[in-house]
């Protein structure tokens, strides 16, 4: 890992931590790495590096603070069930602002040439799309976000370009979910959505078994050039 912690300012009392990772030219376009439920781990921070080599100031925020603050999961089944178990206890409406908070942040850092984006896994994926409907983000990316088949009615919000990337053998959304995200995206904005052949679930994650590397690799070239021609 190469980056620091720092403290992001919320309401209330409780602050925040994100992990930053910087370019080697000390600035850039900014971009929030909006976790899955295993909280900021080695995974996170290893996208949040990728990203930064690749010019961007990547801040990774903890999404749980307000539950479990610096939990750091692997994949287990008793991993999966404990991350499960956390994301129930969130309040959206909080999580969503906590987020939005992480975005100002980062766009306010002396490090942070110009505009924001935000890429998320999982939950994080959903988080992403939320960010976008929410004017708060100039681009958004989000990977296998489970929970924007149910946050459709937002769709009509949609205020920046949005990239989304599924797995075509995902159990947890099914192509007709996809489809159905398609349906409500189709004629709101620039939006661009992939489905992987042969991927499941998690297929970015070089930890999971899932882990998909043509996948992956296919994933974030286009991810890459849709963030940079959109925040540069």
């Amino acid at each position: 890992m190469t980056g620091s912690k720092i403290e992001i300012k919320t309401s209330g009392s409780k602050p925040m931590s994100g992990y930053l990772a910087l370019p080697e030219s000390g600035k850039g376009p900014g971009l929030l790495v909006v976790q899955e439920i295993f909280g900021v781990n080695s995974h996170i921070k290893e996208v949040a590096d990728l990203y930064a080599a690749a010019g961007f100031v990547a801040l990774a925020p903890d999404a749980f603070f307000r539950v479990e603050p610096g939990v750091e999961l692997g994949y287990t089944p008793p991993d999966i069930q404990k991350g499960m178990g956390l994301a129930k206890q969130l309040d959206p409406a909080q999580n969503l602002a906590d987020m939005q908070a992480a975005l100002e942040t980062l766009r306010h850092l002396p490090q942070c040439s110009s505009k924001v984006g935000v890429v998320g896994y999982c939950f994080g994926g959903t988080m992403a799309y939320k960010l976008a409907t929410s004017d708060k983000a100039d681009v958004a990316v989000g990977y296998y976000g489970g929970g924007i088949a149910q946050a459709l009615d937002s769709a009509k919000d949609l205020h920046c370009p949005l990239m989304l990337h599924f797995g075509e053998k995902d159990a947890h959304i099914t192509m007709d979910l996809v489809d159905k995200v398609k349906a409500a995206l189709k004629d709101v904005g620039h939006v661009e959505i992939f489905v992987y052949k042969g991927a499941d679930h998690g297929f970015n994650c070089d930890q999971r078994a899932s882990y998909d590397r043509a996948s992956a690799m296919l994933a974030f070239g286009r991810s890459y050039c849709f963030l940079k021609n959109a925040l540069t």
